[in-house]
């Protein structure tokens, strides 16, 4: 195996690593905001719209979770040079 070939496969599995991450949290987030009354603050907490705000809210949510996590641990690897 040469040495593009190992670089491909590993930018594949940091890919797939990432896009699990991803969906991930973004399931997190969904089950988290479960909890949160949106009746407080629509005017239908049961129609479609009300709906897809939840949906749209955990995506956001959810990915910026991810990015922070994904982030962190690139730092990390970035760190072993030093040492």
């Amino acid at each position: 195996m040469d040495v593009a070939e190992q670089v491909k496969n590993s930018l594949a599995m940091s890919g797939l690593a990432n896009i699990f991450i991803v969906l991930l949290c973004i399931a997190l987030a969904w089950w988290s905001l479960q909890q949160f009354r949106f009746d407080l603050f629509l005017k239908n907490a049961k129609s479609a719209p009300a709906k897809m705000l939840q949906v749209l809210l955990s995506i956001v949510l959810g990915y910026e979770a991810a990015r922070f996590i994904i982030d962190y641990f690139n730092w990390t690897q970035l760190l072993q040079g030093l040492f």
